[in-house]
């Protein structure tokens, strides 16, 4: 079992930045994939960075070169530095790890970018 628990989220101007933390319960150093989503009113849940346990990294195209995905194994957490925040950024954020060939899903962080 893997719990997940997201912090970080918030209310932030267009072009500003949060860092969005995922705690896990276990050691992440074992874990395959872990990975940001998120969920706009409306729409379904979309992967925007992911992590490998080798450090390998993806991230959506409408992402890229604004945010970073990092982990910290000693600390058990994964982070998302979301910059350049974008009204189109608005969301649930949640974080996902796949250990064991299970999907584990915290509860989500909202981020909300309006001026």
């Amino acid at each position: 079992q893997v719990q997940l628990v997201e912090s970080g989220g918030g209310l932030v101007q267009p072009g500003g930045s949060l860092r969005l933390s995922c705690a896990a319960s276990r050691s992440i150093f074992s874990i395959n994939i872990m990975g940001w989503y998120r969920q706009a009113p409306g729409k379904q849940r979309e992967l925007v960075a992911s992590i490998t346990s080798s450090g390998s990294t993806y991230y959506a195209d409408s992402v890229k070169g604004r945010f970073t995905i990092s982990r910290d194994n000693a600390k058990n957490t994964v982070y998302l530095q979301v910059n350049s925040l974008k009204p189109e950024d608005t969301a649930v954020y949640y974080c996902k790890a796949v250990w064991q060939a299970t999907n584990y899903w915290g509860q989500g962080t909202q981020v909300t970018v309006s001026s």
